[in-house]
């Protein structure tokens, strides 16, 4: 052995490089040829200059750690820990120099990485290298470099670290966002919806975030709107918060109030990154978006005016009123610079979005807003149902059952259901004491009953008001010796004035009552 190794130094110092180079070549060659395994290079650049960074040796090294620590850890006899600041979990990877161990369709398989250190220079070179059975490579190779693609995706989509984003007021510059960790803690687990509304909801977004394909072929952006309405503290904000938990999408909490114009919104869109929620928040609140149905109604109606002095004077109308409302509408976000947010040309800009609008009030939302194609999802978000409430009992008070519970659902059947604000704050308050906090949802419930059936009577004692002829109404029974006979005219004005102020708050009396019944008949 001794000889040999002697002959080998011997012949390195004797012989030139290139037919040692060509020795070497053929040793290679000749193990190949005799070895059952193949073995393929990944290294962490492209090319030799070193900045081009390979993709695939990102994808192996992520799908490296997906995999599980103690089965690789018994695979491998080394391995790296870490924890990065954009990561809520401890990741690995695989010492210098070491092998671990794959299956991949009942074949073995090995991931080595080498780390060598660049000769007079303190960079490392790395890559891995797999080794595959030689006789199945060409079934193995593709599927299996595609598997560790779509796996490194999957593992760095649920990893990552997700932010909060909301608009700073500059969003024509590079960057009109800031953010904040987002780790909010609703989830769909501990969310107060009836069974059949939320697994409705799950099963859409999971169809939406698997519908790449689907889309595609349909010829549609990837995107979904969502429209949440119902009355405040009905659980909006935690129903956002548990999708883009339950699908590891960033939050982009846009504020309408910020943004100067039309421009400023498109360049925003575009500055929103792939996989993310987009929420507008209140929506009927956050900008007047009617000015524009104005200025085309006026328009429409222009162009039917008469011809002559009538016409005339309906023109200095129109232009009078048409520069009014551009110098009152003039750098703000119109109702087709939102349209087109939401489902024009540059809604495409991205992929796999979902835009949320809330709302209190479902009617006053424009309805070019909320049609299928924009919002395609409606969802009502009333008072709790029993199933709803036994969710927040199990949250606040570790109760699976309690013997109020029949009362609670009786109550909630009769029209007296609260919202979750409600009976969570309930709860929280008295969470120290279990018995004391049911009966204060009860007596909750039953206060809210009384009003429901007070609310009832009054409504009735209106509507049979208003079968009663329009003159008794507008004048409410009163004779006229009861007006001020010093001054007739202005007694009769007054009169009229007090009318009118009776007739305005019974029908904004009538329109809440209207709404309440709506919505505690809702979902």
């Amino acid at each position: 052995m001794w000889s040999f190794l002697g002959l080998l130094t011997v012949l390195q110092n004797i012989l030139p490089s290139q037919i040692l180079s060509l020795l070497h070549s053929f040793y290679e060659s000749l193990q190949d040829l005799f070895s059952p395994y193949s073995y393929f290079d990944i290294p962490e650049f492209n090319g030799y200059c070193g900045v081009d960074i390979n993709e695939l040796y990102r994808d192996v090294n992520l799908y490296l750690n997906s995999l599980n620590p103690a089965a690789a850890a018994t695979n491998c006899r080394r391995l790296t820990l870490s924890r990065s600041k954009s990561s809520n979990r401890i990741s690995f990877t695989v010492a210098p120099n070491h092998t671990v161990q794959d299956t991949f369709l009942g074949h073995s398989l090995s991931w080595t990485h080498h780390v060598e250190t660049v000769q007079d220079s303190l960079d490392e070179k790395r890559s891995f290298t797999l080794k595959l059975p030689k006789r199945h490579c060409h079934n193995l190779l593709n599927p299996y470099l595609n598997h560790v693609s779509s796996s490194a995706e999957e593992f760095e989509r649920v990893s990552r670290e997700r932010r909060l984003f909301t608009n700073n007021g500059h969003g024509s510059f590079e960057s009109g966002w800031v953010s904040v960790p987002f780790r909010h803690p609703s989830t769909f687990a501990t969310l107060a919806l009836e069974v059949q509304l939320k697994r409705q909801i799950t099963e859409d977004l999971m169809a939406f975030a698997s519908g790449r394909d689907f889309y595609h072929r349909v010829g549609r952006a990837w995107k979904r709107g969502y429209l949440l309405y119902g009355p405040p503290g009905s659980g909006k904000s935690s129903l956002i918060a548990a999708m883009a938990n339950y699908l590891c999408y960033d939050v982009y909490d846009l504020e309408l109030t910020k943004v100067t114009d039309n421009s400023e919104l498109r360049a925003l869109l575009i500055q929103t990154t792939n996989r993310s929620i987009i929420v507008i928040e209140d929506i009927d609140c956050s900008v007047d978006l009617t000015a524009e149905r104005v200025r085309k109604t006026s328009n429409r109606r222009r162009s039917q005016a008469a011809s002559g002095k009538r016409a005339d004077n309906y023109n200095n109308y129109y232009y009078y009123h048409k520069s009014s409302l551009e110098e009152n509408n003039g750098g703000r976000v119109t109702l087709s610079g939102l349209l087109n947010f939401t489902d024009g040309l540059w809604s495409c800009c991205g992929e796999e979005r979902i835009i949320v609008f809330t709302t209190n009030h479902r009617d006053n939302v424009d309805e070019a807003l909320v049609r299928c194609g924009r919002m395609d999802v409606h969802i009502n978000l009333a008072t709790c149902g029993m199933h709803a409430f036994k969710v927040l009992v199990n949250n606040y008070l570790k109760l699976e059952w309690h013997e109020l519970f029949d009362v609670v659902d009786s109550y909630i059947k009769a029209g007296g259901a609260l919202t979750p604000a409600q009976i969570g704050e309930i709860l929280l308050r008295n969470r120290g004491d279990a018995d004391v906090a049911m009966k204060e949802v009860v007596s909750a419930m039953q206060m809210q009953v009384k009003n429901q059936n007070h609310s009832r009577r009054e409504y009735d004692e209106m509507m049979m008001m208003m079968s009663r002829s329009p003159e008794s109404i507008l004048l409410g029974g009163g004779s006229p010796e009861n007006w001020e006979s010093s001054s007739p005219g202005k007694a009769l004005g007054r009169k009229r004035k007090e009318n009118g102020e009776k007739k305005a708050n019974f029908l904004v009396r009538l329109r809440s009552l209207t709404k309440s019944e709506s919505g505690r008949r809702g979902v």
